[in-house]
C-alpha cells in the first residue's frame, strides 16, 4: 500500500508558482482580451447603458429621430453623495499612506522597517503611475470616447465609439476609461500589502467599496460597462507591473497550488 502511495504522490501534489512578473503578463493579456471583446462587440456596451436609461417623450419641435429621456440613478441625490465619497476615498486612503510613509523614514536608523517602506512605496508608486497619469492624464484625454450620456443613443449630440477607439469627438475627460473605478480598483490592491489579520478584516468593506464605485459610474450613465471594467483591471495590471519590477528573486512571493 505504502509503495501505491509514493507513487502516485508527485502526480496528486505538483506546485506551480507565479512570480509577480508572471501575473503582470496574465493581467496585462486579460486587459487586452478584454479590451478586444469590447471593441469587437460594442454592442455590449449599448445594451448594458441602455438598461438604466428610461425614455420619455420627445418635446414639440424635437428632430425627428432624436431620442429623449434621461438616467434616473443619475438623478438621484444620496446616489450622488455617495458618489463623492467614495470618488475621495482612495486619495484620502493616499494622504494617510504617505503620512506613514514619512513617518516611517523620519526613523531611519536601527528601527527603521524597510519592508513596510518597501510596500508603502509600492501603494504610491501604482496611485501615481495608474490612476493618475496611465487613466486621467493618458487615456481619458486622448483617446476622446463620449460618455453615455454624451452620445445620440441617450439624448446626446456626439457619436457612439467602440471601447479603445480614438474616432470620438469627446476633447476632454471622456469616458475611456473610468478614473473612479481605477480608483476603486487601487483600494482593492492595497489588501496585497497588508497584514494577514488586517485583510480578512477589511476583504469585504473593501470589496463592497471596489465594485459599487464603477457600478454607480455604470448606472450614472458617465461610463461605459467596458470602461468601468477596464479602468478597474487597471489598477491591478500596473499593481502588478510596479511590484515585478521592485521585487528581487529572493523576496518574489510564490502563489503556490496544490
Amino acid at each position: 500500500m505504502n509503495s501505491i502511495v509514493k507513487a502516485f504522490k508527485p502526480i496528486a501534489i505538483r506546485e506551480t508558482s507565479y512570480s509577480a512578473a508572471d501575473i503582470f503578463k496574465l493581467l496585462l493579456i486579460t486587459w487586452f482580451a478584454l479590451l478586444a471583446v469590447f471593441n469587437l462587440f460594442p454592442q455590449i456596451d449599448q445594451e448594458v447603458s441602455a438598461h438604466f436609461f428610461t425614455m420619455e417623450a420627445c418635446a414639440p419641435g424635437a428632430a425627428l429621430q432624436e431620442i429623449c429621456g434621461h438616467f434616473p440613478y443619475r438623478e438621484d441625490f444620496w446616489l450622488q453623495i455617495l458618489r463623492t465619497l467614495l470618488l475621495r476615498l482612495p486619495y484620502v486612503v493616499a494622504f494617510v499612506l504617505f503620512w506613514k510613509f514619512i513617518d516611517c523614514y523620519s526613523q531611519f536608523g536601527a528601527t527603521f522597517d524597510g519592508e513596510r517602506a518597501r510596500k508603502l512605496k509600492l501603494a504610491l508608486g501604482s496611485l501615481i503611475v495608474g490612476p493618475i497619469v496611465l487613466v486621467n492624464f493618458i487615456l481619458k484625454d486622448h483617446w476622446g470616447r463620449p460618455r453615455p450620456f454624451s452620445t445620440t443613443d441617450f439624448g446626446g449630440a456626439l457619436d457612439f465609439v467602440p471601447a479603445g477607439s480614438t474616432a470620438g469627438k469627446c476633447l476632454s475627460n471622456c469616458s475611456f476609461v473610468s478614473g473612479e473605478a481605477a480608483g476603486a480598483g487601487w483600494l482593492l490592491c492595497l489588501l496585497f500589502i497588508m497584514p494577514r489579520a488586517s485583510r480578512r478584516a477589511l476583504f469585504l468593506p473593501l470589496a463592497t467599496i471596489s465594485l459599487l464605485a464603477p457600478a454607480l459610474r455604470l448606472a450614472f450613465g458617465a461610463h461605459y460597462l467596458s470602461d468601468v471594467i477596464l479602468g478597474w483591471l487597471s489598477s491591478f495590471v500596473v499593481f502588478a507591473g510596479i511590484l515585478a519590477l521592485t521585487d528581487s528573486p529572493q523576496r518574489e512571493k510564490k502563489l503556490k497550488i496544490e
